[in-house]
């Protein structure tokens, strides 16, 4: 397959060919590198130059198609008269920085959604039975890859990694990648038009080289076998490599190691018996050292081994019931804003957790930063894992779905090795009607064939009230290992001591109170009543912690929100200033009243019904 014009995604044929960008980007690239956090890269972070679109004469020529012989060639303007006129220079355009969003770096792009033009120079030198890519850990929402003025690859999601093969492409001495990146929210995108999150655009993640040999371990999988305690089992797939090629697995710590051989698809199985295995929980998150090879190709991994399935309504990790006590994370960075691009920004947010006594949290409401996983397996936190089909979807069309499975996954493909995350979801308040619900449906089963190892889940619509009563009867919970349910009683409906009263009528599954939260701007005082006040945030959850104590399926609860975001849709000045205020900590750090009476819950654990 040539390295030019790949579309990169990991799903089936049908899908395939519903996802092409543009007529000159239609063959897929099957492989997708894993770990490359674990890979040796050349970073291409810090600063990259840049030039906003001109609509007729930038990225999109007549008919929608890609232009090919615009910005992309990166071509110097003539300074002699009778030369041809190039009204554009990258090497004396301003910069923004990469990762990053060019809303919070530039002021007169705050609000502006479309095409930045991103441009950098690197230096490069070829090694002998070498492939290279150039990996874009996320880039929102649609991005055209050139490299030395060559179109290579395209890509239509924002928050999950590509990479682009520039084998043969970037050569030796100095090179130049240049990215076209669309945050235009389109009809049948995913997410589509209308969303409650700012839309961060541009190169939001880590961008690097990554040279591995021609036949390398593009993805593996490493897992405790179901039910057992001391045995591991999975995968390693080569990409490049001969059927019958040499493979080996290694846990040194734990004394394990199987040498085994790839099948006719690049694939070669495992199973390893331990004489004993330390399992990963929030109390004890271990983490082994994972050692792969494959021909002149290693890779090494920190891996944490565990169980979790649903047995009734209970929530099992490594045998016992579990309760999730946590709360809703945006990839927003607290006190600096914008895209979390960094593991300060990471760890900013996991102190929050930690001092709330969590023991989960919800990655909402999208794939986020992989720093965010990898913190959690080190700090002992269960993670939900999302991706953003987010109410308002065209559900009708199979490009559409097409889409959504290929975002999934990448998503799963990135991070199955991650022992913190514990539940997929596919969706969050979508409609409840046929086509929606069979779409739903085969995406959850997707997950299942994509990876077995965990729970299936979706954040449900709050149903109306009848008589006192809160009946979920939405088909969709068949689909579901564990029902994950929004409600705001006391803020978008009723008030907050009327919640006492009401009584839920539920599945016989696990639930998770997924969403549940008021609004109050820190330090904006009144009546417990009065809507945006601390006091009325403080008694929405004093009176919502009532109600759920008398559902007997609850196994977590995720308050909306942990820390205040934006949003283009909170407008009230002085109040809201573009910001959902239902976070337990303010956009500036400020712990709000709310988050100790959640705190105080948790530490007490007299909600943590497990069993």
């Amino acid at each position: 397959m040539p390295a030019a014009r790949r579309f990169t995604t990991i799903v089936g044929p049908v899908a395939l060919g519903l996802l092409a960008l543009s007529a000159g980007a239609q063959t897929p690239l099957k492989t997708l590198l894993v770990d490359v956090d674990h890979r040796a890269s050349t970073s291409l972070n810090g600063d990259w130059h840049y030039i906003v679109d001109m609509p007729g004469r930038g990225l999109y020529s007549a008919g929608g198609k890609i232009n090919d012989n615009g910005y992309g060639l990166n071509v110097k303007p003539s300074m002699t008269v009778g030369g041809r006129v190039q009204e554009y220079d990258f090497s004396t355009a301003p910069t923004l920085k990469v990762p990053g969003d060019w809303n919070t770096q530039e002021p007169t792009l705050f609000r502006y959604e479309g095409i930045v033009w991103y441009q950098r120079d690197f230096p490069f030198q070829p090694r002998a039975g070498m492939r290279t890519f150039l990996h874009v850990g996320a880039a929102n929402y649609r991005s055209y890859v050139w490299v030395n003025g060559k179109r290579i690859c395209d890509h239509e999601g924002g928050y999950t990694p590509y990479d682009c093969e520039v084998t043969g492409t970037a050569h030796a001495g100095n090179n130049f990648v240049v990215i076209a990146v669309d945050s235009a929210r389109i009809a049948d995108g995913i997410p589509g038009l209308d969303v409650d999150w700012y839309n961060y655009g541009g190169l939001t993640r880590d961008v690097s080289l990554v040279e591995v040999p021609k036949a390398f371990i593009d993805d593996f999988d490493i897992h405790l076998k179901k039910g057992t305690t001391d045995t591991l089992s999975g995968y390693v797939h080569v990409e490049g490599g001969m059927a019958g090629s040499k493979v080996t697995v290694g846990v040194p710590e734990a004394e394990l190691a199987a040498s085994v051989t790839t099948d006719a698809t690049g694939r070669a199985p495992f199973e390893m018996k331990a004489a004993t295995l330390a399992l990963w929980s929030p109390g004890a998150p271990k983490l082994y050292k994972v050692e792969l090879t494959a021909g002149t190709d290693a890779l090494t991994d920190d891996v944490g081994f565990r169980d979790i399935r649903v047995e009734g309504t209970r929530i099992l990790l490594n045998g016992k019931a579990v309760f999730l006590q946590g709360a809703n994370a945006h990839a927003e960075a607290p006190i600096r804003g914008g895209r979390v691009t960094n593991q300060t920004d990471v760890d900013n947010i996991f102190g929050y957790l930690k001092d709330l006594d969590a023991n989960f949290v919800r990655l909402c409401h999208y794939p986020q930063d992989e720093r965010m996983e990898r913190t959690a397996d080190r700090r002992g936190i269960m993670v939900w894992s999302e991706i953003p089909i987010w109410q308002h979807i065209t559900y009708e069309k199979p490009e559409v779905y097409a889409k959504a499975v290929a975002m999934l996954g990448e998503m799963i493909r990135r991070d199955r090795n991650k022992a913190s995350v514990i539940l997929w979801s596919v969706s969050n308040e979508t409609p409840d009607n046929p086509v929606r619900t069979k779409f739903l449906t085969n995406l959850a089963n997707e997950a299942r064939h994509m990876d077995d190892t965990r729970l299936i889940t979706s954040a449900l619509l709050q149903p109306k009230t009848v008589d006192g009563i809160v009946k979920q009867n939405d088909p969709f919970t068949a689909a579901l290992d564990v029902i994950g349910q929004n409600e705001y009683v006391g803020w978008y409906s009723y008030r907050a001591e009327e919640a006492d009263a009401l009584r839920w009528e539920l599945p016989q599954k696990p639930v998770i109170m997924s969403e549940f939260g008021a609004e109050a701007k820190f330090g904006h005082h009144g009546g417990k009543d009065e809507r945006w006040t601390e006091e009325q945030q403080v008694n929405f959850f004093e009176h919502n912690f009532v109600m759920l104590s008398h559902i007997p399926q609850v196994r977590g609860f995720a308050p909306w929100v942990l820390a205040d975001f934006r949003s283009p849709t909170r407008n009230i000045p002085g109040l809201q200033d573009g910001f959902n205020r239902k976070g337990l900590v303010s956009d500036k750090g400020e712990k709000k009243p709310a988050f100790y009476v959640v705190k105080k819950i948790y530490d007490e654990g007299r909600m943590g019904k497990a069993e």
